[in-house]
């Protein structure tokens, strides 16, 4: 909770005010061609507080708090700076917008204020790689009035820009990176300031291999990936459950980033299996990558009877648009939208009106998931100054963080363990049909759980 500090002793909470401030960053435009905002529906809920004690002891009266990473002031009047950073250009920009929206609908459920400041959001482009990763990083630990993060979006981003966070004493929370080793036991000191909300691979790779192998019946089956972090990871943990499960990898393989001419490696997959096609062929590529890989594959001889299988990272309506009717019939592994939370509906209803349209990818409920676990960490740890500046201690606040305990989120019931997994993960299948290639998105409903 918060505590001022002064002659007169530890003053109480402040409640956050109900209208949001000027100083809150204006959202991202809606996209173009989408229905017009409905009528502001009931706010979701805003999340309580987690029931973890500060990490800290009150510092003496009058003294700013003493702690090893760190301590942001915030003067008198002046607002909370968070920072989303993740891809928010180019063919994979739907990722990242996506994900800020949670962001700022979050921030719209708080009464745009925390602690009675304004939150201020502003953003920095990853571009989905890690030099990109890197460069926003540099550019945020660069500015002194940052307290928290919320990304990045694509774990090449992350693992670019990592070092830099940690290194300041900072800690942010990915609502989107899904790299399995990202927070294992073992991963290095420099993950110390990272959490994510989202799922790992370790668990989707599973859940599309399962599906490919007793749903689909393949078994054989091809994988590629474009070399990221996140593609790289996550087709190994398919092949390697797929052979545990008895089946045949004919052929792992990979494209370029940016690479539009698909041919080469699709007449190799043709012919992969003892020079015929493989039952199945799962490439968990981004969206623009995505889109050349499955709208050319209707045009190579002896793949008519393959299934093609994709992932989260392309589950998106740019990548229904740049696939066009190829894309029918194949399948993408995601998260099970249908176990949200009962409040994922308001969610939906805040997010059209805010910004006229339906969301764009699938990590919108784990970003608002993120934020308001950074949010209630703040509360937690900040203590207020005699002449009403605002002290954030950097390390109480990431203890603060992973210290989180049953968080009643959209996406669950989240608890942070000591790597940073923060995540209740249900992964599904979900088809792509008619109705998709069609310009409807998202689809209604998962075509297959685990377990069905």
């Amino acid at each position: 909770m918060l505590r001022r500090l002064g002659a007169f002793g530890i003053a109480a909470l402040f409640v956050a005010a109900a209208c949001t401030p000027g100083q809150v960053a204006s959202p991202s435009p809606a996209p173009q061609d989408t229905p017009a905002p409905v009528d502001t529906p009931a706010p979701v809920d805003t999340p309580a507080p987690v029931d973890t004690p500060a990490p800290v002891d009150t510092p003496d009266a009058g003294q700013m708090p003493d702690d090893p990473l760190g301590v942001v002031t915030i003067p008198a009047g002046e607002p909370i700076h968070i920072v989303f950073w993740g891809v928010l250009s180019g063919p994979d920009a739907t990722l990242g917008t996506d994900s800020e929206r949670g962001v700022r609908i979050a921030i719209e459920d708080r009464g745009g204020e925390l602690l009675g400041r304004p939150i201020e959001l502003t953003t920095e482009d990853g571009l989905c790689t890690p030099e990109g990763g890197a460069n926003a990083a540099s550019r945020i630990v660069a500015d002194p009035t940052v307290v928290g993060l919320i990304g990045s979006t694509c774990s090449d981003e992350t693992v670019g820009g990592i070092q830099a966070i940690t290194d300041a004493g900072l800690t942010t929370i990915s609502p989107a990176n899904t790299r399995p080793t990202l927070t294992v036991p073992e991963r290095g000191p420099e993950y110390a300031g990272y959490a994510r909300t989202a799922h790992s691979d370790a668990i989707q790779g599973v859940v599309a291999a399962d599906f490919a192998f007793e749903e689909l019946g393949a078994r054989t089956a091809a994988t590629v990936h474009d070399g990221s972090a996140y593609a790289e990871a996550l087709q190994g943990v398919f092949a390697d459950h797929f052979r545990e499960l008895g089946g045949e990898v004919v052929l792992q393989t990979a494209v370029s980033k940016g690479q539009t001419d698909m041919a080469p490696v699709l007449t190799q997959i043709a012919s992969a299996a003892d020079g015929a096609a493989p039952d199945v062929v799962f490439a968990p590529l981004f969206v623009g990558e995505m889109g050349f890989f499955i709208n050319q594959s209707a045009q190579v001889q002896g793949l008519e009877e393959t299934t093609f299988m994709g992932a989260d990272a392309a589950f998106s309506p740019d990548f229904i648009t740049a696939a066009g009717d190829a894309a029918n019939g194949m399948y993408l592994s995601s998260p099970d939208f249908t176990a949200f939370g009962p409040e994922y509906q308001g969610f939906l209803d805040k997010h059209q009106d805010m910004f006229g349209g339906d969301v764009l990818s699938i990590f919108h409920a784990h970003a608002y998931d993120a934020a308001n676990i950074m949010f209630n960490a703040i509360e937690q740890v900040a203590v207020e100054g005699p002449g009403g500046e605002l002290w954030v201690p950097k390390g109480a606040l990431r203890d603060a963080i992973f210290a989180t305990a049953n968080h009643q989120g959209i996406t669950g019931t989240l608890s942070c363990n000591e790597h940073g997994d923060c995540s209740a993960p249900v992964i599904a299948i979900y088809a792509v049909t008619e109705r998709e290639t069609g310009g409807e998105w998202p689809p209604e409903v998962p075509f297959w759980r685990p377990g069905e």
